[in-house]
């Protein structure tokens, strides 16, 4: 019996939303994608507590402080993922550099050194940045450098084209944050896929890059029903949550091929420079407020996951 998690990895490279190693053996996607909500759930995880301790206790005889130990153990669990997919593993430079393109590629560089250090070269890990302006030109150096990113929260097709001009590997378009803005905007309970904002969001961005050769690969991201998810089959790459890929292991419907190269619809290019692209995601109200609350909410995340590494240094 086909599942339709097994025909959608027949059209589209599955991506686990999770750093939880039970649910990556289980369900067997090619790449991990995480960001700091997913590494402070990770620290919670049974199966990591040996490794959480005696990277603490190395951290403690070396004298690190909280913040270095965050670091150190986010590129620990990403270690530990990258020995159970065979493709990459994205890790999240820390929200906080945003807008301060050396300072990204600076801890860019930490993150692969490190992971260096455990055996795993760059061309296992993406390393992933918010697409503001600033994130995206740290993105055109490293991949200038032989560096892949990840260009994560995006929310309109300006930054998903600046991304594109800057060279990044992938992108990462947040389809369930976009449905939950316009449904609060709209006032209404939900959408049917083909009306859904977040999904329109995907499509519209997949149609750009086949239609004008752009070879930067588009993830959707931040689902929140399997409707959305099977709405967006044949995009290249799909992050989805131990939840709905439970739920589409389960479904046994037939699972149509949505989004093709052959299919994309064709699409002008955009001009964009530094003005242009800041008016655009400026005049967009959803991209604005989602950008700028998920910079926010990957930074209180990461600031939680400090405080509790420092209680437990100083236990």
């Amino acid at each position: 019996m086909t599942t339709a998690l097994d025909q959608l990895k027949t059209m589209t490279t599955v991506v686990a939303d999770t750093g939880e190693l039970a649910a990556i053996r289980s369900y067997k996607p090619v790449d991990c994608t995480t960001n700091p909500s997913l590494v402070l759930a990770a620290l919670k995880d049974p199966e990591l507590d040996t490794l959480i301790t005696e990277e603490l206790a190395a951290c403690r005889a070396a004298g690190k402080d909280a913040p270095a130990a965050a670091a150190v153990l986010t590129v620990a669990i990403g270690a530990e993922l990258a020995r159970l997919v065979p493709g990459r593993v994205s890790t999240e430079v820390d929200a906080c550099l945003s807008f301060d393109t050396d300072a990204s590629v600076h801890r860019a560089h930490e993150i692969i050194a490190e992971y260096a250090a455990r055996g795993i070269g760059k061309e296992r890990i993406l390393i992933k940045l918010a697409a503001t302006w600033e994130g995206i030109r740290a993105a055109e150096i490293l991949q200038r450098e032989g560096i892949d990113c990840n260009l994560t929260l995006v929310f309109s097709l300006a930054q998903a084209v600046a991304c594109a001009d800057a060279g990044a590997w992938l992108i990462s378009p947040f389809v369930g944050r976009i449905t939950d803005w316009h449904k609060k905007a709209d006032g209404v309970e939900g959408y049917s896929p083909e009306n859904d904002p977040g999904v329109a969001s995907v499509r519209r961005i997949y149609d750009y890059f086949k239609s004008n050769g752009i070879s930067t690969i588009v993830m959707g991201a931040s689902f929140r029903t399997a409707a959305q998810v099977k709405a967006l089959a044949g995009c290249d790459n799909l992050t989805i949550s131990p939840k709905l890929l439970d739920e589409l292991s389960r479904d046994t419907a037939e699972l149509p091929r949505v989004l093709s190269p052959d299919t994309a619809v064709a699409t002008d290019p955009l001009q964009l420079d530094e003005p242009t692209f800041r008016w655009l995601v400026n005049a967009d109200a959803m991209a604005t407020e989602k950008l700028s609350e998920g910079i926010r909410n990957f930074d209180a995340d990461h600031q939680r996951m400090i405080a509790l590494l420092a209680d437990r240094l100083n236990a």
